[in-house]
């Protein structure tokens, strides 16, 4: 549940780096800022047809999973680095494919099978999952909510395969929750040679949060088939009531 309703990974970062995330986004350059909302849904474009066509738990003998692509997010991330923006926006994809691809192996773990269309769309919504924004109200925000906002930008693709996951209302949806950490990594990485340190370590930090919140999704949605949703969710409420409680208290 921490993952799912804590402070966002784009709230994080902000605070790691001790700057708001719209200042973030204004430092970055006025071309850039325009073509952000095109390259995150590029990027999940891409990593959408890509990540799931191979097993993504294939990784090589005796390297576990999470190792695997925890290697490959930072090696990813410091190439991109190296070479500013530039080589950010042209690795941008590849850490997203990277991610999709570890999200897809939690899936799996939790009794999903990845080869139903349905199931790739809630491994893309894990990138809009996974904490509210300081801005956001807290009843438009919560898992829950984000989660049924989702299911209506897909609500008119029923029976449409593959195909409907790709339709731009429902990118549109991910990519507005996934744009303000990745404006973040872009920031980061804006300088070349430093930019190749920040990129491995945000790409890990990215890495570390989403495994962390497809794990919580997944996991509601395996108690859900097991003991259906209205339960789960009344159960759920329940225990974010009593989190919130002892904050306040």
């Amino acid at each position: 549940m921490r993952q799912l309703e804590d402070v966002s990974l784009a709230a994080r970062l902000a605070a790691l780096v001790g700057t708001p995330v719209e200042a973030l986004k204004n430092r970055l350059p006025g071309p850039v800022q325009g073509m952000l909302d095109g390259a995150v849904r590029g990027a999940i474009t891409t990593a959408m047809k890509t990540a799931l066509r191979t097993n993504p738990a294939g990784t090589p003998p005796s390297v576990p999973s999470a190792w695997f692509h925890r290697g490959m997010a930072a090696a990813s991330g410091a190439a991109g680095g190296a070479f500013g923006l530039p080589g950010t926006l042209l690795e941008l994809p590849v850490s997203t494919t990277l991610l999709l691809r570890q999200i897809a192996a939690i899936a799996a773990e939790n009794g999903e099978d990845l080869s139903r269309p349905e199931v790739a769309a809630e491994c893309l919504k894990v990138f809009a999952l996974g904490g509210r924004d300081a801005r956001d109200d807290a009843a438009e925000s919560g898992y829950f909510a984000v989660r049924l906002a989702l299911a209506e930008a897909l609500k008119t693709a029923a029976g449409r395969g593959v195909s409907a996951i790709l339709l731009p209302g429902f990118i549109g949806a991910i990519a507005a929750r996934f744009g303000g950490p990745v404006a973040i990594k872009l920031s980061a990485q804006a300088a070349p040679l430093i930019g190749a340190a920040a990129g491995a370590g945000v790409n890990l930090a990215f890495l570390e949060h989403f495994r962390g919140v497809a794990e919580g999704h997944f996991t509601v949605r395996r108690l859900e088939r097991a003991h259906g949703a209205p339960a789960v969710k009344l159960a759920y409420e329940a225990i974010q009531s009593e989190r919130d409680a002892r904050f306040v208290g």
